[in-house]
């Protein structure tokens, strides 16, 4: 449980094994409603890094609004003196945009934690609170960043 008292339901754990065992889906987007972190959207393995942000953009009246998300993120990979290969990698991001309600950003930043420590095997974990943070190749920098050549 997080420092803020909110728990995941366990429709979250079954997505996350979903993702990252079944390759069901390509990715999923979470809300923390009544207390509890839930799955809001999943997208479809042909679904694109497009659909993500903007089920992942969401509004809260004019107020932009908060949301994790968790994308399971393919691209190739080129090693030095080696054939390229594709590569796959989890990536969680906390959507918290300057924008948002000062108390959802408070909510979402400290149950973050929440989901990091359930989502075991996720490669890297993203915070971004502008729209340019989430954009696909500043993401992919990110993920591939870890790499080995």
């Amino acid at each position: 449980m997080a420092m803020s008292g909110v728990k995941l339901t366990e429709g979250c754990m079954n997505t996350y094994q979903d993702i990252q065992k079944s390759k069901k889906h390509r990715y999923a987007v979470f809300v923390i409603r009544e207390g509890q972190i839930d799955v809001e959207t999943v997208g479809n393995r042909t679904n694109v890094y497009s659909d993500f942000l903007s089920d992942l953009h969401q509004k809260d009246g004019e107020a932009e609004d908060c949301r994790y998300g968790l994308y399971d993120y393919e691209y190739q990979f080129n090693p030095d003196g080696a054939e390229s290969t594709f590569k796959s990698k989890i990536f969680l991001m906390s959507w918290c945009p300057d924008s948002s309600k000062i108390k959802k950003k408070m909510l979402y930043s400290s149950s973050f934690d929440t989901l990091k420590r359930a989502f075991v095997g996720v490669h890297k974990v993203i915070q971004a609170n502008d729209k340019s943070e989430c954009e696909q190749g500043c993401v992919e920098e990110i993920l591939r960043s870890t790499d080995r050549n």
